[in-house]
């Protein structure tokens, strides 16, 4: 199914193509959403917020706007209102048991579709921005590290510096690009740790 049908059709109120729509995006969705909200019956619950949510005000989606889009949106802002809300929980125990999301996994993320920049675009930007700002050998160590993916051993050993030489550029590194990212995102400290874990 196209996506003007897709949208025809929802808006019509037609219970299979809501169905079928459901199957098809949940995955992605819940997968989205627990890069945020690691307990899966939470991001579970969020999900299907939003699918009633899109049910409910299906009659006063423009013909021009993407649904899948739509959704994102709506689920990426619940994300955060939850994590607000639980703030003083997950500093303290969950960003612990997050597994991390490397970079060069953030850099591919982009659900929304091309109706506007999101947030996931922004702080790429801005991740982007300061790695250059890095003095030359911690800018090295960084990408190395984070984007190319490389072991610490691998980086000393092209360096020619000890592996404590590398630990101490990446931790100064991530403080750096941290901090410059808190000053601009105060709202996204929790996601912000979590990408530079």
């Amino acid at each position: 199914m196209n996506k003007p049908e897709l949208h025809k059709k929802l808006v019509a109120g037609d219970t299979d193509a809501f169905e079928g729509f459901f199957k098809l995006i949940h995955p992605r969705l819940l997968s989205y959403c627990r890069l945020f909200v690691t307990d899966y019956s939470a991001a579970d619950d969020l999900v299907q917020e939003c699918f009633l949510k899109l049910w409910q005000k299906r009659e006063t989606l423009k013909p021009t706007q993407s649904v899948e889009s739509y959704l994102f949106v709506m689920l990426r802002n619940r994300c955060f209102n939850y994590l607000r809300d639980k703030k003083l929980e997950y500093a303290v125990d969950d960003v612990l048991s997050v597994p991390e999301i490397d970079l060069q996994h953030l850099f591919e993320l982009d659900f929304t579709g091309v109706e506007g920049r999101s947030i996931e675009e922004e702080l790429i930007d801005a991740i982007k921005e300061e790695i250059d700002k890095l003095p030359e050998k911690r800018k090295f160590v960084f990408v190395k590290s984070k984007i190319e993916g490389m072991k610490n051993t691998e980086i000393a050993e092209l360096l020619g510096v000890t592996n404590k030489a590398v630990e101490k550029h990446l931790y100064e590194a991530k403080m750096q690009i941290k901090r410059a990212l808190l000053q601009k995102y105060p709202l996204l400290a929790i996601l912000i740790s979590f990408i530079l874990k």
